[in-house]
């Protein structure tokens, strides 16, 4: 009975001590150390932003009714207006032309949450012209009674030199990175062209048979030839609206890709119509 008693007894102490010992050390290093996480970096997008942009500009020029104020100033009051509707029939087709275009914006952000609020200015040097031409000859027995040739030609060109636009901003701030819309007003300067080549002339056939048969009689006819060429620089306006992402590499350097679309208003018959795609910089303060 000793026999079994005693060693049951150092067991159960040994145990005990091995207990009361494990109780005494603090296994928490066996976690690794308490420590806080390093919070992500998060920009705050209010303030004050000046930066430069670049890209390419493409711009739908449209001449429809460039002519037809030209035109009607030498066929009012004629055949050539009543019978054969001169000022409508010049009509130069649409054309398109494109360049690199550059420039600077500037402007001020406020956020809530993630919600980004504010306005930009910016000003994009283009410098590129587009013209279109067009040309028709009409052959008619007009309402006199003589036989009327009606020849036009003519000749349109646009230039947008420069723009600036001023627009609201809304964006959603995603941690570094920002999608934004925009919308507002664009003025520009622009120069516009136009030529013209008018010749209208009639003669009574019957008359001139007449006088080829021998029997003389008077002819009736009328000839008009005239060339006019008018040029005007003019600061048209319009409206612009546009999409972009910004991305910031540090708190203060910001980058961005954006579309703008601006369509300005018609002028002397000319219209535009610029699409352009840029990416920018920019130092926010």
């Amino acid at each position: 009975m000793r026999t079994v008693t005693f060693p049951l007894l150092a067991v159960l102490g040994l145990c005990g001590v091995t207990s009361a010992r494990a109780a005494d050390l603090d296994y928490d290093y066996l976690r690794g150390a308490d420590y806080d996480p390093v919070p992500a970096s998060v920009v705050d997008w209010s303030g004050v932003y000046l930066g430069g942009h670049g890209g390419y500009t493409s711009a739908a020029l449209g001449f429809k009714n460039a002519l037809s104020p030209m035109v009607y100033q030498h066929s009012h009051n004629s055949t050539a207006e009543s019978d054969f509707a001169a000022s409508t029939l010049l009509s130069p087709p649409s054309k398109r032309v494109g360049a690199g275009s550059f420039g600077v914006y500037a402007g001020y952000n406020i956020q809530y949450d993630n919600f980004v609020f504010g306005f930009e200015g910016d000003y994009t040097d283009f410098g590129r012209m587009g013209y279109s031409q067009d040309s028709i000859g009409r052959v008619k027995t007009n309402s006199q009674g003589l036989q009327e040739t009606l020849n036009l030609y003519g000749k349109s060109a646009t230039r947008i030199n420069d723009y600036g636009t001023l627009r609201a901003r809304i964006g959603y701030a995603a941690d570094n990175l920002m999608p934004f819309v925009t919308g507002g007003v664009a003025i520009g300067r622009a120069r516009a062209a136009d030529s013209l080549s008018y010749y209208d002339s009639g003669f009574d056939v019957s008359a001139y048979n007449a006088n080829l048969a021998g029997t003389k009689t008077y002819i009736n006819n009328f000839n008009s030839a005239s060339y006019d060429y008018r040029t005007k620089t003019k600061v048209v306006s319009g409206v612009a609206l546009g999409a972009g992402l910004e991305y910031a590499i540090t708190a203060n350097i910001l980058l961005r890709a954006e579309y703008q679309y601006v369509l300005f208003s018609n002028f002397d018959g000319h219209k535009v119509n610029l699409n352009t795609v840029r990416a920018g910089a920019a130092v926010k303060f």
